[in-house]
């Protein structure tokens, strides 16, 4: 089936707009990674879900991708969070690094091209700030700290759409995030102060600014100019408002074609916040007894551009569709099916028509809702002709060829949910926190829990023992199983089962 063209919504035009690869190969696109001075909760993993469908869709789209991401591992949070913990930053950066991967592994998502460490790229963003130092863009502080000079950019403003008419010159602002909608010349280089990790360099003692960062390291691994910037919406401004004044007043050139910014959500209709009790983890959920496809199923429910409202039930929702979903691709793939269709059979038509839905949808902006929805109104309707005794081995087929094809953008079909939960599990106990796990978790995955050798021995057994019509030993296996959270399902394609 042709492709259809990929578009997407252009946040510095504001406009929806195709996507191509500048040099006809490679789509070379860089995207904001985290800071890592915690754990990453979900509004952080909704950016990088949606990044991660966007170079699924790419290469489905039979682009080859270039994508790199940063990790902030030195900036104001760190620092302090490294000095009350006793750690140097480099040992305090690494452990929530480290967790930040293991955790978007769980969530499916696809490993960049290039991970960039701002502490490995230092000499990089020394060169672009000297390179604006000769031209008068960037200047020196009375304490020693190099500041950009944002008069010298008059399109400062253009990304957020934000009004700077009469910026005050020389007022300056050395934190690295600001909510002010004032802007201030912004600190490129920090001197250095008492008891922080510094870098001697011709500037002078200190480090980075947080902006300089992505933008030495994106020019680094990208060049100049590239196509896309990826990032949550909260970057917009004054970030990526600061990241092409500096590149742009740098090199001369556009500094990325296009802007693609995520959405962060709301939780049971809230802002999420720790003071509101609402600030969840990947680990949080896995410790509650939630799924990691389910939350990745869920966190991409809703387009990229629109705010999703995370609850509880609409998480139970998302475990509900990825059972569908595993349940319907088993059925297919194990079943035996008629070799000919009737004259009047129209499931290959529903599902060409479910294809081509599918992947509109997602040429359309990256819309997720429609994608998916179009993926269940297949399952209906093979369902039902399989019901009916009406379905073909050539259509069946087929179906298994678009569920290879939805589980190629959407990562779910795999069930990797106990390794994932048995992990979670291992991390709490090693880091005195098991205390956080519910007990139907520890029951089910905790010491002394059934692996799933153990279910499908147990599954066996009691099939033997039906075939033996030894009933009461059959119904103590079933309880057996159902006391430890494990649901069994009998066919006639026979006996699934699954975890609470």
């Amino acid at each position: 089936m042709t492709l259809p063209a990929l578009e997407l919504f252009n946040t510095l035009s504001g406009k929806i707009e195709p996507l191509f690869a500048a040099d006809g190969q490679t789509f070379r696109f860089y995207c904001c990674g985290p800071t890592v001075y915690d754990y990453g909760h979900i509004g952080n993993f909704r950016t990088f879900l949606h990044v991660d469908v966007l170079r699924r869709v790419l290469k489905l789209n039979d682009f080859a991708v270039k994508h790199v991401m940063n990790v902030t591992d030195v900036d104001d949070k760190i620092i302090r969070n490294a000095s009350a913990a006793g750690l140097s930053i480099a040992e305090f950066s690494r452990k929530f690094e480290d967790a930040f991967f293991e955790d978007m592994t769980s969530l499916g998502v696809e490993r960049p091209e290039a991970i960039a460490r701002a502490t490995e790229n230092i000499p990089d963003m020394v060169a672009l700030i000297e390179k604006l130092a000769s031209e008068d863009i960037a200047y020196k502080g009375p304490d020693g700290s190099w500041y950009f000079r944002i008069a010298k950019f008059p399109e400062y403003g253009k990304l957020s759409k934000k009004d700077f008419e009469g910026i005050e010159d020389g007022a300056r602002v050395d934190v690295d995030e600001y909510d002010k909608d004032a802007a201030r010349d912004f600190a490129l280089w920090k001197a250095v102060k008492p008891g922080e990790t510094s870098w001697q360099t011709s500037l002078g003692e200190g480090r980075p600014g947080w902006h300089i960062e992505c933008s030495a390291m994106a020019m680094k691994f990208l060049g100049d100019s590239f196509d896309l910037h990826a990032g949550g919406e909260d970057l917009m401004f004054p970030h990526h408002e600061n990241e092409i004044a500096q590149s742009e007043c740098a090199s001369h050139k556009p500094f990325a074609r296009h802007w693609f910014h995520v959405r962060f959500l709301l939780v049971e209709g809230r802002k999420m916040s720790k003071s509101e009790g609402n600030f969840y983890t990947l680990r949080d959920l896995l410790l509650k007894g939630y799924r990691a496809a389910a939350i990745r199923f869920l966190l991409l429910s809703v387009p990229y551009r629109h705010q999703l409202n995370f609850t509880f039930d609409g998480l139970t929702e998302s475990t509900n569709a990825i059972e569908r979903l595993r349940t319907f691709h088993q059925r297919i793939a194990k079943g035996t099916w008629q070799e000919s269709a009737s004259a009047e059979n129209t499931v290959a038509e529903a599902i060409a028509a479910g294809e081509a839905a599918f992947l509109a949808a997602l040429a359309n902006d990256l819309n997720t809702a429609e994608a998916r929805a179009a993926i269940f109104d297949v399952l209906r309707t093979v369902n039902a002709a399989a019901d009916q005794a009406r379905l073909t081995r050539v259509e069946a087929d087929a179906t298994l060829a678009l569920l290879t094809k939805f589980d190629s953008i959407f990562a779910v079909l795999e069930d990797k949910d106990a390794e994932l939960t048995k992990a979670a599990l291992a991390w709490a106990e090693a880091e005195g926190r098991l205390a956080e796990a519910s007990p139907e978790v520890l029951a089910q995955y905790g010491a002394g829990s059934l692996t799933d050798a153990d279910i499908d021995a147990l599954i066996a057994e009691r099939t033997q023992a039906k075939k033996q019509r030894n009933f009461a030993r059959a119904d103590a296996i079933r309880n057996e199983l159902l006391e430890k959270g494990i649901l069994l399902e009998d066919s006639k394609d026979g006996v699934r089962w699954k975890r609470k």
